[in-house]
């Protein structure tokens, strides 16, 4: 195992394309970007910011095996797959699909004038080769208002509404000045972004669109005023 580690990647470090109807920022390798020295962060594969424009989005296309999680920043988040599943989420909400043995999916802003502004997480699977699956949930700002709301896990002794079969949990928070922290087991790798705002992390200080990498580290101190994405999961071997 490396030895503990707390590294921080600027907003401007990451990848970025300008697709005209899509502005794209990827914390990892993904699509044209690829850095064999940056492929994931224990078992997050993929976070991609990402602004669509109104009305455009991502045809049917293909997945398989990998766990996605959609968050929305802001705007409205159309979906359809091969599954027949559909429907729309909104601000605050997540959109979870674990794509199994293969699916085919869209993804659309609802809006035809408004921008759409989300993260998408890939995680890489506990278990492979499961039958594809779908859903999304709703959640209020109160729910993360000054605390973690733990909206996926895996984790036996972690409670969330969403359920994945990798042993990774994802936590958001709107904090509002003031101080949260997050403990994590031994040789756990986390990945903290700031999707909006200013905060202070373990006394570094974070802007709008920086994140931290951290492995083994024990306790992660935030404060300040903005929107939070926390991932904790284990290392893949």
């Amino acid at each position: 195992m490396p030895p503990p580690s707390f590294t921080v990647q600027r907003s401007k470090e990451r990848a970025f394309f300008d697709h005209g109807w899509l502005q794209a920022y990827h914390s990892f390798s993904f699509a044209e970007y690829h850095d064999p020295l940056n492929l994931n962060w224990g078992a997050l594969r993929v976070f991609n910011e990402d602004t669509i424009a109104g009305g455009s989005g991502f045809p049917p296309h293909p997945h398989r095996d990998m766990e996605i999680v959609t968050y929305v920043l802001e705007g409205q988040l159309a979906h359809k797959d091969s599954m027949g599943n559909q429907g729309v989420v909104g601000p605050g909400g997540v959109q979870f699909m674990s794509a199994g043995t293969g699916v085919r999916h869209s993804e659309f802003n609802a809006d035809a004038h408004a921008p759409l502004h989300l993260v998408q997480m890939w995680v890489i699977p506990g278990e492979f080769g499961q039958k594809p699956s779908y859903g999304q949930m709703d959640f209020r700002l109160e729910d993360r208002r000054n605390t973690w709301l733990r909206m996926v896990s895996g984790q036996p002794s972690i409670e969330a509404p969403i359920r994945i079969t990798q042993d990774a949990t994802l936590a958001v928070a709107r904090i509002e000045d003031t101080t949260l922290v997050y403990e994590f087991m031994p040789q756990r790798y986390a990945f903290l972004f700031v999707a909006d705002g200013t905060v202070e992390a373990n006394g570094e200080v974070l802007h709008k669109g920086d994140a931290v990498r951290l492995f083994d580290v024990a306790r992660l101190g935030v404060k300040g005023h903005g929107e939070l994405v926390l991932w904790d999961t284990p290392p893949i071997d």
